[in-house]
């Protein structure tokens, strides 16, 4: 049997380096713990960035795929398939929307969110001058539309020239966003809660503001929810704590709990006024094996009472990190919702992170200097203070 560096070497001599990797090579998983091949347990706050939200092995989501896989995996949009209408109407109970596309994958979903955007505009005055105004700091994927809007030069900087007609403005600032606004604007397009860009939450002050701007210029509100979404802060949707309403959204990572599949919706007023047959499609998206992956998170969510327990336990979490903060001067502030926090530093945490690796925990970043806590939504109190001895231990080793 090949150990791991072998493995890692293979993989680095087939694989394009687009990633620097840990020194692991995962085997398996249980939970919320993670087995790599030589049988080490890994405590695991980070659920594939905030992808395994129902935690690992777990037997009803296991079973319905496979179910689903001796029955039929794939048949192309050209045909209905059951799989995929249950999913569309139990994610419309869920989110409030009307209208449902699925994807492969998040930067999936923002490509159609844009398209979508543009259309509605042409089919109001027939230009193809719109513009769309998006946040600094943002991320919202790493194809070219995704990239587009995704307000961080060092992401763009080397695929230039991107799409055109964006603009950037502050999050949290709604005189930036006032000041990018003109005639051209169709579409005003944000993460709820940031997470790349360090774990920033909207204010409730800024999305109603620029909901209301929307409302008056007859701009279409977007909404980004790939990670921030399906019930990691304590909602299904972080923007329905807002008392407010995206005319689209879009949701991917934790819909499928590890199946690629992601999602746009859009209310019927856009719905009825933007896409049409021939302006859109995927040949996997919607699949009846994705989509089954969808329901069986959805009817899990429920029986589960996961948000619940994101509500319950993640108040503790903030509490325990917060008690972080006032012990160690090099920590300045905890930032987050939820089961999506970010411990800020005053130094880079790649160290930190390393260390905590070693000794069984899984961490990741966001941005050089913040530690991201984006756990399965399954944990309990025990876990998060698991965590915490593993990390105050890192923490102490300096």
């Amino acid at each position: 049997m090949e150990n791991m560096k072998q493995y890692i070497d293979e993989a680095e001599a087939a694989l394009l380096h687009t990633y620097n990797r840990y020194q692991v090579v995962l085997d398996k998983g249980d939970g919320v713990y993670l087995y790599d091949i030589e049988g080490k347990k890994y405590l695991d706050f980070c659920a594939g960035i905030a992808v395994f939200a129902l935690g690992y092995n777990n037997q009803k989501y296991n079973d319905a795929l496979k179910a689903q896989i001796d029955k039929l995996i794939h048949t192309s949009n050209y045909y209905y398939n059951v799989p995929a209408i249950e999913a569309a109407k139990k994610l419309k109970k869920v989110s409030g929307m009307d209208r449902i596309f699925f994807t492969n994958s998040g930067a999936e979903a923002v490509e159609g969110a844009i398209k979508a955007a543009r259309k509605y505009g042409y089919l109001k005055d027939g230009r193809t001058d719109h513009e769309i105004i998006a946040m600094e700091h943002s991320f919202h994927g790493r194809t070219m539309g995704a990239l587009s809007v995704t307000g961080n030069p060092k992401y763009r900087d080397a695929f230039q020239p991107m799409i055109g007609n964006i603009r950037f403005a502050q999050m949290n600032d709604f005189d930036s966003v006032l000041a990018n606004v003109n005639d051209k604007t169709c579409a005003i397009l944000f993460e709820t809660v940031q997470g790349e860009g360090g774990i920033y939450p909207a204010t409730e002050e800024f999305m109603q503001k620029v909901k209301a701007l929307c409302e008056e210029k007859d701009i279409l509100l977007i909404l980004d929810e790939i990670q921030c979404g399906m019930g990691r802060t304590g909602s299904m949707f972080a923007w329905q704590k807002y008392g407010i309403k995206p005319d689209i959204m879009t949701t991917a990572k934790a819909l499928g709990c590890g199946v690629p599949v992601g999602a746009f919706m859009m209310t019927e007023k856009v719905g009825q006024s933007s896409l049409v047959a021939g302006d859109h499609g995927t040949t996997y998206g919607g699949n009846p094996l994705a989509t089954a992956a969808i329901n069986v998170v959805l009817d899990l969510f429920e029986e589960n009472h996961i948000i619940d327990n994101v509500n319950s336990v993640g108040s503790y979490l903030e509490k325990k990190l917060d008690e972080l903060v006032e012990k160690y001067d090099f920590i300045k502030t905890r930032r987050g919702v939820g089961f999506m926090q970010g411990l800020v530093f005053d130094k880079p945490v790649g160290p930190v992170i390393s260390k905590a690796l070693e000794k069984g925990l899984i961490l990741i970043n966001a941005g050089t200097d913040i530690i991201r806590f984006v756990p399965p939504l399954v944990i309990t109190k025990e876990h998060v203070d698991e965590m915490i001895a593993i990390l105050t231990s890192c923490l102490n080793e300096g």
